[in-house]
């Protein structure tokens, strides 16, 4: 079973499609298909059904493509430590972020880390921290910036940047306004803007409120922090963020504290793979501020 065979796989599976992965790997779709076909032979098994313009995996093919990514990474790590041991730092590092995380000024980082090693081919992702997590997992991400309640996650190491308090926001004029503080409960009726359910601070708010028996009546429903802000500085919601999202400089915004369960925490993690990071990932986590 070669590498290529693996990468060709593995290609096949995220695209679903034999011509776009062909164009990917930058090789004719017949060499691809040639290959899954030799694939298939040695596992004695098929890994994909066939449509005209698509394709899906079989259940050996699901079964494979996790084991197939995992040697993959791996494969990527031998050759990074490798290169380390001769003096050099070159390969790929696929850094993934939720967008205002706010503890690290992530185009800074990166470009003090392509300054410092030319060498290393840099890709970005920005998501959500829920599919961050499952993709440092699954050996797409080679670390993460994400926000959680900090709990444990399954496959993941979690390294606690900053911890930060959830606030109440909402329009100047709202009855909630004046208040020192609000509860879980003094929200129970209202209706509120929040981020797309993939956000950490989704996760924590919706865990948060539930657990304290109120309803997260999200009807507006955004997946960017200016314009969640900007909603509730029309009166069309409330919201309850993390403190580094509330304090943005937005006009007809008051913030006010929240006790209880759903005042946080809001922390800010490093993710990575728990088998340990690759030798690129731990060059970067050692530019990460202190």
């Amino acid at each position: 079973m070669e590498l290529r065979h693996l990468e060709h796989f593995v290609a096949v599976a995220d695209r679903r499609h034999f011509t776009r992965a062909a164009e990917d790997l930058s090789i004719s779709q017949s060499g691809l298909s040639a290959s899954i076909r030799a694939l298939e032979r040695e596992l004695r098994a098929q890994l994909f059904v066939r449509h005209t313009r698509s394709v899906e995996l079989t259940e050996a093919g699901r079964a494979l493509l996790a084991e197939c990514r995992r040697t993959l990474t791996s494969a990527a790590a031998a050759r990074d430590a490798v290169a380390a041991v001769q003096g050099l730092l070159r390969g790929r590092l696929s850094v993934g972020v939720e967008q205002c995380i706010g503890v690290v000024d992530v185009p800074d980082l990166l470009a003090a880390f392509r300054t410092a090693h030319p060498g290393v081919e840099v890709a970005l992702r920005q998501a959500g921290s829920v599919g961050l997590l499952q993709d440092v997992h699954a050996g797409h991400l080679d670390l993460a910036l994400v926000s959680s309640a900090g709990e444990p996650v399954v496959g993941v190491t979690l390294t606690a940047l900053r911890t930060e308090p959830i606030l109440l926001v909402c329009h100047p004029e709202h009855p909630l306004a004046e208040r020192s503080h609000v509860t879980p409960e003094d929200l129970d009726c209202e209706t509120f803007v929040g981020f797309d359910p993939s956000w950490g601070a989704r996760t924590i708010v919706d865990a948060a409120l539930a657990a304290a028996g109120v309803r997260h009546r999200v009807e507006l429903e955004v997946n960017d922090v200016h314009t969640l802000l900007e909603l509730v500085g029309h009166g069309l919601g409330v919201a309850l963020v993390p403190a580094p999202i509330a304090a943005k400089p937005v006009a007809r915004v008051a913030r006010v504290a929240v006790h209880g369960a759903a005042a946080g925490p809001w922390q800010v993690s490093v993710a990575t793979p728990a088998t340990g990071p690759s030798v690129a990932a731990k060059a970067l986590l050692e530019m990460l501020p202190a």
